[in-house]
C-alpha cells in the first residue's frame, strides 16, 4: 500500500473518530449537574456534573465543549478539504494537512493525558496515534520533494520572530502560575484543581513551546527546514489559537472574568492566522 492510501486512510479514520468525539462532547448531556468535590489538597473543587466532561472541573469541562466546537466546524472541514488538495498535489495544501493534523495530535494528546476517564479513552487514543503518524508521514515525505521552494519574499524575519516571541511570552505566562507558589511555600497551584499536575503547563513548557521557539530561530535564519516545520506549525496554532479563543469566549458567557486574555489571544490568532496565509501564499512549485 502507497503512502497517498494510507494517508488518506488514516485522515479519513480520523474524521469519523473525531467527529463522534467531539458531538458526544458537545451534545451529551446526562447528570444532574455542578457538585462540590473536594480535593487530596483540601480545596473545593467545583465539578461540572454533567456530559462526557462529568468528572472535570466546571471551567475546564467548559473549555473542552468549545475546544469541541472548534474540531467538529472548524478542523474536519479543514481536513477534509486539505485532503482533496493533497491527493491533487497541492503543496499548499499538504502543508496545512499536516499542521490540521498536528492540531488533532495534541488535542486528543491532551484528552488522554488530561481528561478525566471516561469511555472514550480508546477513541481518544487512537486519535492520538492516528494522527501522529500522520504528521510524520506527511513530514518525511514533505522534507523529500523537491518540487517546491518558497520564494524570497516570504517574511521569513517576521514570522519566526513572532514564533519565538509567542514562545517566551506562553512560557512567562505559565512560569507565573508556577513559580510565585514555590517561591511563598504553598507549592501547588490553584489552577491544579483536583488533577496530579500541571499537564497543559508541563507539556507546552517541555515540548510544544521549544519547538515553536526552534523552529521559529530557524526560520529567522532562513533555514530550509524552518522554513518547512515552521509553516506546518502555524498550521497547526493557528487552529490551536481558534481553539483558545472559542475557550475564552466560553468562559466569559458562563461569567468567568477573561480580562486581560480576551484581548491577548484573539491579538495572538489574528496574528498567528496571517503568518499562515503568508507563508503558505510564497510556497512556489518548481517546475
Amino acid at each position: 500500500m502507497n503512502a497517498r492510501k494510507i494517508i488518506t486512510g488514516i485522515v479519513l479514520t480520523i474524521v469519523l473518530l473525531a467527529g463522534v468525539a467531539a458531538i458526544i462532547g458537545i451534545f451529551w448531556s446526562f447528570g444532574d449537574g455542578l457538585f462540590i468535590y473536594q480535593s487530596i489538597r483540601g480545596l473545593d473543587i467545583e465539578i461540572y456534573g454533567k456530559g462526557i466532561y462529568h468528572h472535570m472541573p466546571s471551567d475546564v469541562a467548559i473549555q473542552g465543549i468549545a475546544h469541541d466546537y472548534v474540531t467538529l466546524f472548524i478542523a474536519i472541514p479543514l481536513l477534509l478539504i486539505s485532503l482533496i488538495g493533497y491527493l491533487k498535489n497541492s503543496v499548499r495544501l499538504q502543508f496545512l494537512l499536516s499542521g490540521v493534523l498536528g492540531f488533532i495530535f495534541v488535542t486528543y494528546w491532551f484528552y488522554t493525558a488530561m481528561g478525566m476517564y471516561n469511555f472514550m479513552f480508546l477513541c481518544y487514543v487512537a486519535l492520538m496515534g492516528l494522527s501522529f503518524f500522520g504528521v510524520f508521514l506527511l513530514t518525511r515525505k514533505l522534507e523529500q520533494m523537491s518540487n517546491y521552494r518558497f520564494s524570497e519574499k516570504t517574511p521569513a524575519k517576521i514570522i519566526g520572530g513572532f514564533l519565538m516571541i509567542n514562545a517566551i511570552a506562553i512560557a512567562l505566562l505559565w512560569l507565573g502560575i508556577i513559580v510565585p507558589p514555590l517561591i511563598d511555600g504553598t507549592i501547588y497551584p490553584a489552577e491544579l484543581n483536583h488533577f496530579t499536575t500541571l499537564i497543559v503547563q508541563g507539556f507546552d513548557l517541555g515540548l510544544l513551546l521549544p519547538i515553536s521557539f526552534v523552529v521559529g530561530l530557524m526560520l529567522y535564519r532562513k533555514k530550509r527546514l524552518g522554513y518547512l516545520y515552521s509553516t506546518i506549525y502555524l498550521g497547526f496554532l493557528s487552529l490551536l489559537m481558534i481553539a483558545l479563543t472559542a475557550k475564552i469566549i466560553a468562559m466569559a458567557m458562563s461569567g468567568v472574568n477573561v480580562v486581560p486574555s480576551i484581548f491577548i489571544i484573539p491579538s495572538f490568532n489574528i496574528i498567528t492566522i496571517l503568518c499562515t496565509y503568508f507563508i503558505l501564499k510564497n510556497v512556489q512549485i518548481v517546475r
